[in-house]
């Protein structure tokens, strides 16, 4: 890894633990409660913590990698532009999981959005892509629809 890639990911990694140690001590001042029984303070307490958490996990990362070389990944395109897939998929997954929430449902909505998602990384293939929207609908039914009793049909026509 090149020297200057070690201080961004160092520097991240410290904005991300200093973002997230706020955050929590923001929602400190809010009723956190319990995981059964979930305050107002509880989502930002966890989301700074894990934000924190990662952030600390990625400065180390990048303080023990120092003097290591990493070898540069070629996504195939040397023309210089930056890579516009990942973005454009994400958004037309994000757009797609609107309409199918609205039309089709919650399992048509999930498996959209992975499935558009998953193909913004180049090295994903159709098959990885379409296994990996399957399991996210699983989740989704067993967390979101089961266990959150989410007010989404699983499947419906129309809107």
């Amino acid at each position: 890894m090149k020297p200057s890639n070690i201080k961004k990911d160092y520097y991240g990694g410290a904005l991300m633990i200093f973002i997230g140690l706020i955050s929590a001590y923001a929602g400190l001042g809010y009723r956190t409660g319990t995981p059964a029984r979930m305050g107002p303070g509880f989502f930002p307490v966890a989301i700074g913590v894990l934000l924190a958490l990662t952030g600390l996990l990625i400065a180390v990362f990048a303080r023990s990698q120092t003097g290591q070389a990493k070898p540069a990944i070629d996504h195939g395109h040397g023309h210089g532009l930056p890579d516009l897939r990942g973005c454009v998929c994400i958004i037309l997954g994000t757009l797609a999981f609107l309409l199918f929430g609205v039309y089709g449902g919650l399992v048509p909505a999930t498996f959209a959005i992975v499935f558009i998602s998953a193909l913004g990384d180049r090295d994903n293939t159709l098959t990885q892509a379409v296994l990996l929207a399957l399991a996210m609908c699983a989740v989704a039914v067993v967390v979101f629809w089961w266990g959150l009793r989410l007010q989404l049909p699983l499947f419906q026509w129309g809107g």
